[in-house]
């Protein structure tokens, strides 16, 4: 298998957070928030276009994904100090936050509560609070059966993204490495994230201070058009961008989020 190293972070409560670094090594510092599910293993298309930004990319696992410890009942507002403690390992300062999908809430969580530290905050496909919380049972039994869908396509010879052409995952061991981390290993990381949605979030959105960017497609079916337009509601001063396409973009909107953030990041940091 060739994926990228894995770096850890004990954390000051003893918990193990497990993460990557992507893009050049001088590159300007960002923390990427994966959607709900995923890794901090990347596909190589999104490497590639990563590699190719001026950004200095750490993805971490979230608390129960991955290899990091599951942190239970955590807030949305709680992945705030995970991320200052993984910035202080590195000296950033100040540095800029991507959130896509699930990842969105943690990105803002990190916008409106180390506001003096974050440059700028993208999000993609974000969501809103969620109204109400699931059982726990519910939430499992719901991530089982998606689980199962998700494992049978593969088996059955699918790609390693279900719905989007591509070889067969199961003759990919970097893909099938991804895959398992992400929906067979455990599936905590995934329920403490849904049940975090349905909690209060920890902060108040109309808080933040720093420059937001919410990015959303046309034609996205997982989060609805209602979401992202809520956020920028409530929001002060975030900028909207619509792109064509779904809940996953295209490698050049990647791209243009990448620009987007080392810009500002590049300003602070000769500012």
């Amino acid at each position: 298998m060739t994926l990228p190293e894995s770096h850890e972070l004990t954390t000051a409560d003893g918990r193990l957070l497990r993460y990557c670094l992507y893009g050049p090594v001088d590159g300007t510092p960002a923390i990427f928030h994966s959607g709900s599910p995923s890794c901090r293993w990347k596909r190589p298309d999104l490497i590639a276009t990563m590699e190719r930004s001026k950004l200095r990319l750490l993805v971490y696992d979230r608390p129960g994904y991955g290899g990091s410890s599951r942190q239970p009942g955590r807030t949305v507002a709680d992945a705030a100090s995970d991320v200052r403690e993984l910035a202080d390992a590195y000296g950033w300062e100040r540095f800029g936050i991507f959130g896509g999908s699930g990842g969105g809430p943690h990105a803002l969580a990190c916008a409106a509560l180390l506001g003096d530290r974050v440059t700028r905050c993208a999000v993609l496909s974000g969501i809103k609070p969620r109204d109400g919380v699931s059982e726990e049972s519910v939430v499992r039994s719901r991530i089982a059966e998606n689980t199962a869908h998700v494992m049978a396509a593969v088996d059955a010879g699918g790609p390693e993204m279900v719905g989007q052409a591509g070889p067969p995952a199961k003759d990919d061991p970097d893909a099938m490495a991804r895959l398992r981390a992400t929906f067979v290993e455990s599936h905590d990381g995934w329920a403490d994230d849904t049940l975090a949605f349905g909690r209060p979030w920890g902060f108040d959105v109309r808080t933040i201070g720093v420059p937001v960017g919410v990015w959303r497609g046309t034609n996205d079916t997982a989060v609805p058009g209602a979401e992202p337009e809520w956020l920028l509601a409530n929001i002060p001063g975030a900028a909207g961008h619509v792109y064509d396409g779904g809940h996953l973009p295209g490698q050049d909107v990647y791209g243009e989020i990448y620009d987007w953030l080392s810009s500002s990041q590049l300003t602070a940091t000769r500012g």
